[in-house]
């Protein structure tokens, strides 16, 4: 396996492969054009919450990306608890299921359905320690479903993202709150975004320019559930300067507490805590 990666397992081309296997050429359409799309399950603790769902959502992604979703749901899960076997049984894993096109269509350009390739990758990551991130606005924002395929898990929207984090790394945050097109906060770089004000969760509303992720539709429904209020609605970067409470949820980090916004420092409070005893309990039933 290639120094520098953890323990991963592919299953590519028929064929469980270990490490970091090549799987693009520099004539691959997705390679130098952006046609790849993935999700992100996640396994802990025995337990891989919601895996049906982010394999749903993949194959959506390709459709909405013109490629074909050529895998079944209960073949992604099959070949998903197959990897699972390659690693201990303590292990954290990311499940990456992704589809790319392997050629271009008329002048290249959009992708040929009909080379639509995919693999699932197993992978080692810890989960990180919900001990909490110091969150920014960002210069950068959201595009609209105008001009990006934000309905779908696509590769090509991360570089934004990824900008966006080294951005607000520069000036000492770790995480930074994107604006869409109008000003309304849409997301985190990294995830889904939840306010408390006054015994109420606040969270961006669903409006094309964020994924409406599988662990935020988890949260709130399980928060709902319990007899907290949920609005989902639009919200400014000034709502959120004066919020008693700031958590976001995720695949990769799940339920996490914000403890600083821009110089103000928060605590975790006591829904960002019933919100991941919540799904920590969801998970494991």
């Amino acid at each position: 396996m290639a120094s520098g990666w953890s323990k991963t397992w592919t299953f590519v081309d028929g064929a469980w492969r270990e490490g970091n296997t090549p799987i693009m050429g520099p004539r691959t359409h997705a390679a130098w054009l952006g046609s790849s799309v993935f999700d992100g399950a996640r396994a802990f603790e025995g337990v891989a919450p919601d895996l049906e769902a982010h394999f749903e959502r993949v194959n959506n992604s390709a459709a909405r990306m013109n490629l074909k979703p050529l895998v079944a749901v209960n073949e992604w899960i099959g070949l998903a608890r197959d990897g699972w076997k390659r690693f201990d049984k303590n292990s954290e894993l990311y499940i990456r299921p992704m589809y790319w096109a392997e050629q271009g269509g008329y002048f290249s350009v959009p992708p040929d359905p009909d080379s639509t390739r995919w693999c699932l990758c197993l992978y080692e990551t810890p989960m990180p320690e919900p001990t909490g991130m110091s969150i920014t606005l960002s210069p950068f924002r959201r595009p609209t479903i105008e001009t990006m395929p934000v309905d779908a898990k696509a590769g090509c929207l991360y570089p934004n993202n990824g900008r966006a984090l080294i951005e607000a790394r520069a000036r000492g945050f770790e995480n930074a709150l994107l604006c869409d097109m109008l000003g309304n906060v849409a997301e985190l770089a990294t995830a889904n975004i939840f306010m408390v004000k006054d015994g109420v969760v606040l969270t961006p509303a669903p409006n094309n320019t964020f994924l409406n992720g599988i662990t935020r539709q988890r949260v709130i429904r399980l928060l709902r559930d319990n007899g907290v209020a949920v609005n989902e609605t639009a919200l400014r970067y000034r709502d959120f300067e004066t919020a008693d409470e700031i958590f976001s949820s995720g695949n990769y980090a799940k339920v996490v507490p914000v403890i600083r916004i821009g110089e103000r420092s928060l605590q975790p409070g006591p829904i960002y805590r019933k919100a991941r005893e919540l799904y920590w309990a969801f998970a494991h039933g």
